[in-house]
């Protein structure tokens, strides 16, 4: 029988790593909102919003700004249109955006890209940015006063190391640094206020891979890339408020990435610089499985105890994507990885992260509020159950229990001392 103990003494603050990417919702239709508010989702990042459908007129710098002849200080050329329906509805529903400045993949790339290659006037790009930050930051243009935070210089310049195969970026790494420079320099001497950083990076799979292994060399190319980026941004004096990246790897691997970027980080300087692990997603390919929700619970779980500050998964989308792990996409119905964020919100809302004692190979767990209005999460990602020994502080009960098992999704039940094979139990707890 394992045992999983906590005395509820205060060891820290829950972190919003219950975030998404996008959103979902289809045309001009945002009812589906009401999903991320009730579980308090905390951010929306808006990158390949709605992908190959509606590409053409939601967030991407081409479709606010349709002609990059015209002149950024006139109104006239931007199209806000659509981009304010979105901007509105998430704001309504308490969900800040996370907003990418740049474009949406093209997976096509190979027969012909598009939008994806380096801006040809940086400067005027950035006074773009500076248009679309003034809109929705200070009114500009019949805008609005949301204080959006982050803001972020492009998507996965990195994408790959060979270049007709970057489906992000068909320059070269210099030319991205130089983009990077330029805007983060303009746009935070405009706009103190906000964060400026990037740059989405694909990752760190090749953290410890054999530089003499031909397989390895995309991912290698990641590593060199974060390396030379830190180096220019340390060398140019160039803001960088956060640091942006990317793994759809397992939950340990992660775990393990997020040590590597951290002590990366601090090698250029930039101890204790805040991460947002801004895509991520364990397994897409099991997604609507119990499977898929332990994972995805325990992903959140885990990276509360690391260095990584926000997180969203990739992503809250329905019906478009394979990545789109919340919702059946023929029915719009929240899959079981839905509730995990359910779950992890019952902690984000006790904001105390409390101490949790427990060695259970593959399960993920945590604790927040007081003895008086507790919470305690645990996930399974394996496929046997396990017996508990719950000890509590002396004179606290367990007041409620749900569970995401077989049969079972978010059901209200009773406590049973068994943490199922690849669930998720959620526990209050109280006087």
């Amino acid at each position: 029988m394992a045992v999983v103990r906590t005395n509820m003494s205060p060891v820290g603050t829950i972190k919003k790593l219950h975030g998404v990417g996008q959103p979902p919702f289809t045309g001009v239709s945002f009812h589906m909102f009401h999903y991320l508010k009730e579980f308090a989702c905390p951010f929306s990042r808006l990158h390949d919003v709605q992908g190959v459908y509606g590409g053409g007129r939601w967030v991407d710098i081409p479709n606010l700004f349709r002609n990059f002849d015209a002149d950024p200080e006139d109104p006239a050329s931007y199209d806000f249109t659509f981009t304010d329906l979105l901007m509105k509805a998430l704001v309504d529903h308490g969900i800040e955006p996370f907003f990418r400045l740049g474009v949406t993949i093209e997976n096509q790339c190979r027969i012909k890209s598009y939008r994806i290659d380096p801006p040809k006037d940086p400067l005027k790009w950035t006074k773009i940015c500076e248009g679309i930050i003034r809109h929705y930051n200070e009114g500009w243009a019949d805008g609005y006063h949301m204080n959006i935070r982050y803001w972020e210089i492009w998507n996965e310049p990195d994408n790959s190391h060979i270049p007709e195969d970057n489906m992000m970026w068909t320059g070269t790494m210099e030319d991205y640094f130089e983009l990077y420079g330029t805007a983060s320099r303009y746009l935070k001497d405009r706009f103190p206020d906000i964060k400026i950083g990037g740059y989405a990076s694909c990752g760190f799979y090749g953290w410890n891979a054999d530089r003499n292994d031909p397989k390895q060399a995309r991912n290698i190319y990641y590593i060199d890339y974060a390396e030379k980026f830190l180096e220019y941004v340390s060398k140019h004096n160039c803001p960088l408020d956060f640091f942006s990246w990317h793994s759809y790897g397992s939950i340990g691997d992660t775990v393990k990435y997020v040590e590597y970027a951290t002590e990366r980080l601090a090698a250029h300087g930039f101890v204790g610089l805040e991460q947002s692990l801004n895509e991520w997603n364990c397994q897409p390919n099991a997604r609507g499985t119990l499977k898929h929700a332990a994972l995805t619970t325990g992903m959140m779980l885990a990276l509360q105890n690391t260095a990584v500050d926000t997180a969203m998964f990739y992503d809250a989308r329905y019906g478009t994507s394979i990545y789109g792990g919340m919702f059946n996409p023929l029915t719009a119905e929240p899959f079981p990885a839905y509730y995990g964020f359910m779950a992890f919100s019952e902690l984000y809302k006790r904001q105390v992260q409390t101490d949790l004692t427990f060695d259970i190979p593959g399960v993920y767990g945590l604790a927040a509020g007081t003895a008086e209005d507790g919470c305690i999460v645990l996930s399974n990602t394996g496929k046997d159950p396990v017996p508990l020994e719950l000890i509590l502080p002396e004179d606290t009960k367990i007041t409620g229990c749900r569970v995401i098992e077989e049969g079972k999704i978010w059901a209200e039940t009773e406590y049973t001392a068994v943490l199922a094979g690849e669930s998720v139990l959620c526990l209050w707890i109280g006087k």
